[in-house]
């Protein structure tokens, strides 16, 4: 009967190594299925979203840059270096 025991033990060694293993593989498994599902996600309709998304920011983009270029018109073209006076508006331009 101790025989049969003896042979069911595992060491510390063996224990620590599964243990190691499984965090390992705790770890890559969640990774990989992640990126598998991310790439099976991409659809038609997903594309036009991104598409349209992305017209949008370039828009918007466009819209910054002309409404800086007429505030640059209008202070005189950023030419001149604004003042540094107190701010209490009795300085001369």
């Amino acid at each position: 009967m101790t025989e049969n025991i003896q042979h069911e033990l595992i060491t510390r060694r063996k224990a620590f190594s599964l243990f190691g293993l499984s965090a390992a593989l705790a770890l890559a498994v969640p990774v990989t299925l992640s990126a598998l599902s991310d790439a099976e996600a991409q659809t038609a309709g997903m594309d036009r979203r991104q598409d349209r998304r992305e017209g949008r920011h370039d828009r918007r983009e466009d819209r910054r840059d002309n409404r800086q270029d007429r505030r640059e018109t209008r202070r005189g073209g950023g030419s001149k270096p604004e003042s540094t006076g107190s701010g209490t508006g009795t300085g001369t331009k």
